[in-house]
């Protein structure tokens, strides 16, 4: 089941879900989702002429991303072909019972910018800011400014509460991220020993 507006207002004064700051709810509050806003800080992807990226080189990964900071109020500009990661400038608390879907909004999707590539769905017992990966598919640059609105976040009861929810009790990679955080592949059971 799908959470309505009133559901949703009725978990945040509970305190069953948390999103915060929420500091225009009469304007991020949509009949069926909340509106996120963009974070102030980004992971641009650098050109690089490695062959290729090991996901089990998790060191790696981090030597062709750089961080750029744009205060509220200014721009960044996000190029044809462009892929980033930005962050939420809301920080959430998603309760055991609940799952989070991240969707793009319309009117962003109508200038070919795309909010999530595939990791659009966030797990009971997440709690931190969440990483966008933005895209533009379109023919022309797309000035985003933090602070606006960049996403919906969707909200899905659970049958029952997660048994395990996402957490340090699970190793959970992302847990408590304050900011967009690149991939954290390599720390995967898979290529547990394969680290160079």
């Amino acid at each position: 089941m799908i959470l309505s507006d009133g559901d949703i207002l009725d978990r945040l004064e509970s305190g069953t879900l948390v999103i915060e700051p929420l500091d225009d709810p009469a304007l991020q509050i949509q009949p069926a989702s909340v509106d996120v806003r963009l974070g102030e800080e980004f992971l641009e992807f650098q050109r690089t002429n490695i062959p290729s990226i090991h996901p089990q080189r998790e060191n790696q990964v981090s030597d062709y991303v750089s961080e750029t900071n744009v205060a509220e109020g200014e721009e960044f500009i996000l190029h044809p072909g462009d892929f980033v990661l930005a962050t939420t400038k809301e920080r959430v608390e998603i309760p055991s019972d609940l799952v989070a879907q991240v969707e793009g909004r319309s009117s962003l999707g109508r200038l070919a910018v795309i909010t999530h590539a595939t990791a659009g769905f966030v797990d009971p017992g997440f709690r931190g800011r969440i990483t966008l990966e933005l895209s533009n598919l379109g023919t022309a640059p797309v000035a985003l400014s933090p602070g606006m609105r960049i996403a919906q976040l969707v909200f899905t009861e659970l049958t029952s509460p997660a048994r395990e929810p996402y957490g340090s009790e699970r190793g959970s990679k992302y847990q408590d991220q304050s900011g967009p955080a690149a991939s954290r592949i390599g720390s995967d059971a898979e290529f547990e020993g394969t680290q160079e």
